[in-house]
């Protein structure tokens, strides 16, 4: 098995940068590399959790769904990870189902040796504790959308919500983002039907608001896609402050 260059793997996965160096050497050989291609189910929602997974390169969609509908619940980029809420106690299956939105490459973590680490180094539970109440920050966030908004007011905010994560701002002001997002992946986010979502998207391209070139978005008039919802925040920073 190929080892894992502990330098590279602190520079790719925040989460590590402040794990132990020896417990880091230690840790690594118990890694494994993993690939996905596209459309490559990680995991499904209900099935046994026993392995943490890192993300190295791609995108992966977090998402419940029963036969009727498929909402999403996050994007999550190089640098990130997914899968930890089913280590923590022995017996909870998945609460989600995770699928590689592009090609992935990640480190795969055993539960056994996942246990060792937050037994060995007490930064380890605060580092889940933060990121996965950042989650549910964002989670709180949705419910708010879905409860409160109207259907346009909910694309705009996960548009600006993806501008935020993905979005390059380019040198005439504009933001693209670095990923590509379909009509139907857009309406799996805001609980709507994807025939809804593309007249709001025609609505705003039409305003010269928003651009797609090539499936990927690019946000044109920033300030002025914000104050269509101003005052409709969910505790969290406009992009442009």
């Amino acid at each position: 098995m190929k080892k894992i260059d502990t330098v590279k793997l602190r520079a790719s996965i925040p989460f590590f940068q402040d794990i132990d160096q020896q417990l880091l050497d230690q840790l690594t050989p118990y890694m494994k590399e993993v690939s996905f291609t596209k459309g490559n189910v990680i995991f499904h929602e209900g099935d046994e959790g026993n392995q943490i997974f890192f993300i190295r390169t791609g995108m992966v969609c977090i998402y419940t769904s029963n036969k009727a509908k498929r909402i999403t619940l996050a994007y999550l980029d190089k640098g990130e990870y997914f899968g930890e809420m089913a280590l923590m106690q022995p017996g909870l299956l998945r609460s989600a189902t995770a699928e590689a939105m592009t090609s992935v490459k990640a480190y795969a973590l055993h539960r056994a040796d996942f246990q060792q680490l937050v037994e060995k180094d007490r930064n380890v539970p605060f580092l889940i504790l933060n990121y996965t109440m950042e989650r549910l920050r964002k989670a709180n966030q949705q419910i708010y959308d879905l409860t409160f908004l109207n259907v346009q007011h909910r694309i705009i905010r996960r548009l600006l919500d993806l501008c935020k994560e993905f979005g390059n701002l380019r040198t005439d002001g504009a933001y693209q983002l670095t990923v590509k997002i379909t009509h139907q992946q857009l309406a799996d986010a805001v609980g709507a039907a994807r025939e809804t979502v593309s007249k709001v998207l025609i609505d705003l391209q039409d305003q010269q608001l928003i651009l797609f070139q090539n499936k990927k978005l690019i946000v044109l008039q920033l300030a002025q896609l914000e104050q269509k919802i101003e005052g409709w925040y969910y505790p969290s920073q406009p992009i442009s402050e």
